[in-house]
């Protein structure tokens, strides 16, 4: 099976950019290997539409992003099922999910979405620009990435870490420069 890990985000905005810096990190930190498997990682950006023919090439997609949940605080977690999402949890809470949500809509109509798993963040900071994560989704994406790793691994997919020092902050942090934007 072609598993793609795909990440979505504005990283200008904060924890906007989560789904990105954690596929970022992904790629570092580990290795990923199966028998049966082939894994893929994406950074998706704000792309939504033009990720259709890349999605449409795999058999199954889990998604990193921003959600927004009635009574759910920044940093909180959720895993889910694209055609399962939870009461209360809103695919469509920040900059470009509206976007996201509606090219896997399409794509359904169209019959080309695989299988696709949600594990999606909420975020506290998303206003004004700037690479710093607050602490909530700092720590909330290691929930993430733990989601993650036990789906993969029941999924038959070994994960080796091999790069244990790597943090989320630091990935995010090389996307900029002096101001956090290269300038």
């Amino acid at each position: 099976m072609k598993i793609l890990l795909l990440g979505i985000g504005n990283i200008m905005f904060a924890d906007e950019g989560v789904g990105v810096h954690l596929c970022r990190l992904l790629s570092g930190k580990y290795r990923f290997s199966a028998a049966d498997h082939t894994i893929e990682i994406v950074d998706g950006g704000t792309l939504a539409q033009l990720l259709s023919p890349i999605i449409a090439q795999f058999d199954y997609c889990v998604i990193f992003d921003c959600v927004a949940a009635d009574g759910g605080k920044a940093g909180d977690v959720y895993f889910f099922d694209f055609t399962d999402i939870p009461n209360g949890v809103s695919y469509q809470g920040t900059a470009h999910e509206v976007e996201m949500l509606q090219t896997l809509a399409m794509m359904d109509l169209a019959g080309d979405r695989p299988p696709t798993k949600i594990i999606g963040i909420i975020p506290a900071a998303v206003e004004g620009t700037g690479l710093t994560m607050s602490e909530e989704v700092l720590k909330g994406a290691i929930v993430m990435e733990k989601v993650l790793v036990k789906h993969l691994t029941e999924l038959g997919v070994n994960c080796e870490v091999i790069a244990p020092e790597i943090s989320l902050q630091e990935v995010a942090d090389q996307f900029g420069g002096k101001n956090g934007f290269g300038v």
